[in-house]
């Protein structure tokens, strides 16, 4: 296992092994490295991905309806409430909501299987573990940036025109949301991909999070390695994709950052 080499030769073997994706050989599973993340990474980025998508789909909309009906200090009880709600929601540890979730609709419920990874009605819990609290996180700062957007010039312009709300908030506000949700994303996306170690742990997803929680406790440390690799390479990755479409939406971003 090169263990009686000095240390800066392991150091050499391991950058060698990494740049020709020799990640060494698992001490508990007895396979490379490489073949166990193969065959488990494919259910963390399932659920990584579909969370980010369920925290866009939910908390932007929110957000900008929050802005809304509280524009100009308008509906004080709306403004309350829904402050107080957002605000107890993203402080939930994930692993919290998602015991909640399994005691609620697995165990007491029977409407969903309590862990697993075999049909759609398994990804339901899990994925509204992760994205529960980072949801109502999101849609609160939506919500700051949608109301500095409706004090624009344009907005002015076009409520005056007497435009039908759902096309003044989703065709003219919206647009202009875009750059900075994307740009949320990016944080957000690093934030669930740290999460989904406690939520397949819980849920016995069959991912890299629980994974690496096996390997922590049975010492194998090439595997963990391996996967700690993997997860700083998902979110380099998507924060790459996420500043190409941050151009491609908008290229005075680009013009700013030089």
């Amino acid at each position: 296992m090169g263990l009686n080499d000095p240390l800066w030769m392991q150091y050499l073997d391991f950058w060698k092994g990494l740049l020709t994706w020799d990640l060494g050989d698992s001490f508990s599973l007895h396979l490379p490295v490489t073949t166990v993340i193969e065959q488990r990474l494919p259910a963390t980025l399932e659920l990584t991905f579909l969370s980010l998508a369920v925290v866009l789909l939910v908390s932007v909309p929110l957000g900008i309806l929050a802005a809304a009906f509280t524009r100009g200090g308008r509906r004080q009880f709306i403004d309350v409430a829904y402050t107080t709600m957002s605000g107890l929601l993203a402080v939930i540890p994930e692993f919290l909501i998602g015991v909640a979730l399994v005691y609620l609709f697995a165990v007491q419920g029977h409407v969903f299987p309590v862990t697993g990874r075999a049909g759609p009605n398994s990804y339901v819990l899990p994925v509204s573990a992760l994205s529960i609290g980072t949801a109502a996180a999101v849609s609160r700062i939506v919500r700051v940036e949608a109301l500095t957007v409706f004090q624009q010039d344009y907005m002015r312009t076009a409520r005056s025109k007497r435009m039908p709300r759902r096309r003044l908030y989703f065709r003219h506000a919206l647009p202009n949301l875009m750059t900075s949700s994307l740009t949320i994303a990016g944080i957000v996306l690093a934030s669930l991909v740290a999460g989904t170690v406690l939520i397949e742990t819980i849920f016995s997803w069959p991912g890299l999070g629980l994974t690496i929680v096996d390997a922590v406790r049975s010492k194998d440390f090439p595997l963990a390695q391996g996967i700690v690799i993997v997860y700083g390479l998902i979110v380099l990755v998507a924060n790459l994709i996420i500043d190409i479409a941050l151009v491609c939406l908008d290229p005075r971003s680009a013009l700013k950052d030089t």
